[in-house]
């Protein structure tokens, strides 16, 4: 499957990583019962995060959204003290901001300040969580954005992320995952004001909040901050709903309708593997074989990308990894009881769409079947056993990720401090033997942006063979291959392919 080119094209990232100034490890936070903290002494600036065990989870049906809108009215809307607009006039002499993100299952209040600017940030932080206003004239605002964020950017603006949510939709359908965390177009329009407080009243308990300080803080700051969370409701917070996606039968399909677009391809399925396991991290170096974010050393990237020049880019994911065109490294604070295998097949002409899920399908399985080679292995864990240093390079990422270690109850080191020592540690048997244990390939939703929805849907039921043409001559062994790619079975019945149109899409 073109092996051929990966070792060459690791050996080249693994020098960059190696002339790179990475920034020193740093083993886990010390932490107090009920606080996390993660003190840089000779850091300038102070790094806060509320951590709120809440989100779009949460949301009450026909409410979709709410969670969301909640929150941004925390971090974008007035206080009882001040309008939205006094907060920013107040913050700007400061040259800090605070800023909040809710997932799925997390709500994330983060703000960095210098040190010199503390109580002035402290007191507006903390004022935002503590005393929200909850203002009418906010609430419409928000709530509007949230809207023209699904109906517009979402659906029109990125069809990338718009295969990337349909995919979450139809893997987690019938559970709270299912849904944006901004909402659906329904939900948003049914939510008021009082269920917002109402909301709030429920899930932003004491609780059901975590503290979070890191840089140079000084020491009465971790009381302080703490002691805000008194200010909070004491009511204990509802358990968690469960998380229990269907299980898949074969391969199925959502082709999402966008006439004039070109296709964007996501596919996977729910994996039961978190971070902090063992074989989390033996799956972690065959995933970044397979199809590292942003590598062209990916073995992904070589067969579609590289050989072909198909698109720009193909990668695979253990996690959830939002706004994935924007970032370079895993986000921290998208922790989750449930993740997923993704396969991302960034955007490509409509008429190479079959092909390149064929190219794609084949080469997992080829994956799951064979596993890496020892030279595969060695490269691929001495490329991470640096790369992975560049997870958290500054001191509010690392607590980020502190706050993570917390959530999957993950001691001593902390996920970052295990990662760089497993790296020394596993085998390429552990690492094949996740291979077979956590990904197969028969059980897989496909989610598909396309302009040509019905031409590609009769072509997948038919499993037409889908020859390919290039503009500029190809090796002979590229184009041998290519002609077994364009018959290979991907064995998807009729009933097992559904369109919806882009304008219905996330709409309940």
């Amino acid at each position: 499957m073109l092996r051929n080119h990966q070792g060459s094209a690791l050996c080249a990232i693994l020098f960059i990583a190696a002339t790179l100034a990475l920034v020193p490890g740093c083993g886990a936070p010390p932490a107090s019962e009920d606080a996390v903290l993660l003190p840089v002494p000779d850091d300038p600036t102070v790094s806060f995060r509320i951590w709120f065990q809440v989100g779009s989870q949460n949301d009450p049906p026909g409410k979709e959204g709410l969670a969301g809108l909640t929150g941004a009215l925390l971090a974008q809307g007035a206080t009882t003290k001040h309008s939205y607009e006094e907060i920013l006039r107040k913050l700007y002499p400061l040259a800090a901001s605070y800023e909040i993100r809710v997932d799925k299952e997390m709500t994330l209040l983060a703000g960095r300040t210098h040190v010199d600017n503390l109580e002035v940030f402290f007191e507006l932080l903390s004022d935002a969580y503590l005393h929200p206003a909850f203002d009418e004239d906010d609430f419409e605002r928000l709530r509007s954005d949230q809207l023209n964020r699904l109906k517009t950017t979402l659906r029109y603006a990125s069809d990338e992320e718009l295969g990337k949510a349909a995919l979450t939709e139809f893997l987690f359908a019938g559970t709270g995952y299912r849904h944006p965390v901004i909402g659906t177009v329904t939900g948003l329009r049914a939510v008021t004001l009082e269920d917002v407080r109402q909301f709030y009243a429920t899930h932003y308990t004491r609780a059901n909040a975590v503290t979070a300080l890191g840089g140079g803080y000084p020491e009465d700051l971790v009381g302080r901050l703490k002691a805000t969370l008194e200010q909070l409701p004491a009511a204990p917070p509802p358990a968690p709903p469960a998380v229990a996606p269907a299980p898949i039968t074969g391969r199925q399909v959502l082709l999402v309708s966008k006439p004039g677009a070109d296709a964007s391809i996501s596919f996977g399925f729910p994996i039961d593997l978190r971070r902090g396991e063992r074989d989390f991290y033996a799956l972690w170096i065959a995933n970044s074989w397979f199809g590292e974010h942003r590598s062209a050393a990916g073995h992904l990237y070589q067969v579609i990308r590289e050989a072909r020049g198909l698109n720009y880019g193909n990668y695979s994911y253990l996690e959830a990894f939002p706004e994935g065109g924007l970032r370079r490294m895993p986000p921290p604070n998208i922790a989750r009881r449930q993740q997923f295998f993704e396969v991302w097949i960034r955007t490509l002409p409509n008429e190479h769409a079959h092909f390149a899920l064929r190219s794609a399908m084949r080469e997992l399985k080829d994956f799951v079947d064979n596993g890496l080679t020892e030279e595969e292995f060695e490269l691929t864990r001495s490329f991470l056993s640096k790369y992975s240093l560049h997870y958290a390079e500054t001191t509010d990422t690392r607590l980020g990720y502190a706050i993570d270690d917390r959530f999957y109850a993950i001691g001593g080191e902390g996920h970052l401090g295990r990662f760089g020592k497993l790296m020394a540690e596993i085998t390429r048997e552990e690492v094949n033997a996740a291979i077979r244990k956590y990904l197969q390939y028969d059980h897989v939703k496909i989610a598909i942006v396309t302009g040509e929805a019905e031409a590609l849907r009769d072509a997948l039921i038919h499993d037409t063979p889908s020859p390919i043409t290039y503009p500029s001559p190809k090796p002979p062994e590229v184009l041998a291959e290519d002609q077994e790619i364009s018959s290979w079975p991907l064995d998807i019945a009729q009933d097992a392919v559904r369109i919806v149109a882009v304008e219905e899409i996330f709409e309940k």
